[in-house]
């Protein structure tokens, strides 16, 4: 598993988004910076979260639960973009590390059902 790699993409997920928010924020931009910050952070939390999962089903959920806020913070990050609160060169790198953690998410979360049979 490669639960470190993930950790500490979502950590610099996390990072980056909140950042990004504070900017957002400091632009009077307050309905898309706060979900942007809360869906990333949550990212990070699950993934932390499922180390210590108290059963092999607890490991999974998280690990679920942190793809599903990967995948919104992606769309808030698009819609970042395209409604040009964000440059394109911010956009992709955020979002390039959102892309690998949720890549990461999904082998994990499949590696993770197989071995439970």
């Amino acid at each position: 598993m490669k639960n470190d790699k993930l950790s500490d993409l979502s950590m610099e997920l996390s990072v980056a988004a909140l950042k990004l928010s504070e900017d957002l924020r400091a632009k009077k931009e307050t309905v898309i910076s706060n979900q942007i910050a809360r869906s990333a952070t949550s990212v990070c939390a699950n993934i932390a979260e499922s180390k210590y999962g108290h059963s092999r089903a607890d490991f999974i959920a998280k690990l679920e639960i942190a793809l599903k806020e990967a995948n919104e913070t992606g769309r808030w990050l698009e819609m970042l973009y395209k409604t040009d609160q964000i440059d394109e060169t911010t956009y992709k790198s955020i979002n390039k590390t959102c892309s690998t953690i949720r890549i990461l998410l999904i082998a994990s979360i499949k590696t993770a059902k197989t071995n439970d049979h």
